[in-house]
């Protein structure tokens, strides 16, 4: 890169013009593959489905190096998941390990636990992007969006840290886009990287893809054709939508649901919608309403990956060669002994050092670093800003799940919220592991092309 740019400074010395940089021999071919549970094989609490849900990916090639960025609209990629489907892609298409970002959306509506059919979904995915790879060319470029908020706040009533919309808090609201295209100019795929929980539709108790899919939906139909659009779950550990009604109103009704019952939970969250009555005129609507926001939060970030598209991107990426590679860190661990959601400290004794698998994808000059746990927005921030190339991203959940819980950047750890109190990590290691570990890969990858 810097080559070209001080050929770029000569020619305009010299009186001369730029033109668009050679996309080399890149590759690339996009596909999807619906794999929404069976209706009739759900499980309580599960009562249908809302949305489609998907595997959605790219495929690309540069040099005889391919790679994949793939992304699952589930709740996290177990090791397992990780390790069977990046096996089958090195013997099956030619695709390293190393050269894998799969990454999950993180929606909280898809049913936990093994899905034997997935591994297959996930391969049929990546084989059909492989079939369809052409000569094509991706530029970057970063918008921004302000429906994520920060999810931490002392509540007004009780003084103590409780889950709500801090709009002081820390909350990167870059939307950073790749625009695949053919050498005609006709666009074959995006990915894009926002840091936002997928957490709309977790009360419904129905299959959905949340917010990202919506996003996703909403701009492959506007953009017309085959295009699949890619969403990356950036450093959303302490992140929320703007608007999220399950720490409101609906938290308060199964609050009083669970009274009548004899069990306190005001400190505590249960999962998805378990305790509330929906029969009750007021739930139905609370519910109603979050289906509409689902809907509406998708299209407000698909809008602006859009207009990123048309008024945001820089110059075609020179693409001579793909690279990637992985490390893992160890931090050390602690387990909780005692109980509650959030407002007060916990208590803890010495666990096993925790493993973070960190990867790294580099093409052109586009930098993406996975981690595989659910990140809080400062540790991407403070990467990003380090990072040579403007053009960096994090995905987090991607390519396996840490033992961790959250990862909370350091200063976290004086605030009482239940990510940190839940955490299995000892504060003073993630934060400058990641952040350095990762500034090691784009080094190493940067140095192999």
């Amino acid at each position: 890169m810097k080559r070209f740019l001080i050929a770029s400074a000569a020619m305009i010395a010299m009186g001369g013009t730029i033109a668009t940089p050679a996309q080399a021999d890149l590759k690339v071919g996009a596909a999807k593959v619906d794999w929404t549970p069976d209706p009739d094989s759900l499980k309580e609490p599960y009562t249908g489905v809302l949305d489609p849900v998907y595997v959605r990916a790219i495929a690309l090639e540069s040099d005889g190096e391919r790679a994949a960025l793939v992304t699952v609209d589930t709740g996290a990629i177990p090791d397992a998941l990780w390790s069977t489907v990046t096996a089958r892609l090195s013997s099956d298409l030619g695709i390293a390990q190393d050269r894998v970002m799969l990454t999950a959306t993180h929606t909280h509506s898809v049913p936990w636990g093994p899905h034997p059919k997935l591994p297959d979904q996930i391969v049929q995915a990546v084989s059909e992007a492989v079939a369809k790879m052409q000569p094509g060319r991706v530029a970057y470029g970063e918008g921004k969006s302000y429906i994520n908020v920060n999810r931490n706040i002392i509540d007004p009533e009780t003084r103590r840290w409780w889950e709500g919309p801090n709009v002081d808090g820390p909350s990167d609201k870059t939307v950073a886009v790749l625009r695949f295209e053919n050498e005609a100019g006709k666009p074959l795929a995006v990915y894009y990287n926002y840091a936002v929980h997928a957490v709309l539709t977790g009360t419904l108790d129905l299959v959905s893809g949340d917010l990202p899919g919506a996003a996703s939906r909403y701009i492959e139909n506007a953009m017309g054709g085959d295009v699949v659009a890619v969403w990356s779950e950036g450093a959303a550990g302490d992140q929320n939508p703007i608007f999220f009604q399950q720490t409101y109103d609906l938290r308060e009704i199964r609050i009083a649901d669970y009274a009548k019952r004899g069990e306190d939970i005001s400190n505590a969250m249960p999962p998805g919608g378990v305790g509330m009555d929906r029969k009750n005129p007021q739930v139905a609507k609370l519910m109603e309403q979050q289906k509409q926001m689902s809907q509406s939060m998708g299209q407000m970030l698909g809008e602006e990956v859009l207009q990123t598209m048309r008024l945001n991107l820089e110059r075609p990426e020179t693409v001579n060669g793909i690279a990637g590679a992985s490390k893992t860190i160890m931090c050390p661990g602690r387990n909780r002994t005692d109980k509650g959601r959030a407002g007060y400290p916990g208590t803890y004794v010495d666990a096993d050092p925790i493993p973070i698998r960190l990867s790294m994808l580099n093409f052109g000059n586009v930098f993406i670093g996975g981690v595989n746990g659910e990140v809080f927005n400062p540790i991407a921030t403070s990467f990003k800003t380090k990072a040579p190339s403007r053009r960096t991203m994090m995905t987090t959940l991607t390519n396996g799940m840490a033992p961790s819980g959250y990862i909370p950047h350091d200063a976290a750890y004086g605030q009482y919220t239940f990510e940190v109190i839940s955490s299995r990590l000892k504060p003073g290691c993630a934060e400058t592991g990641i952040v350095n570990g990762l500034l090691d890969l784009v080094e190493q990858t940067d140095a192999e092309k």
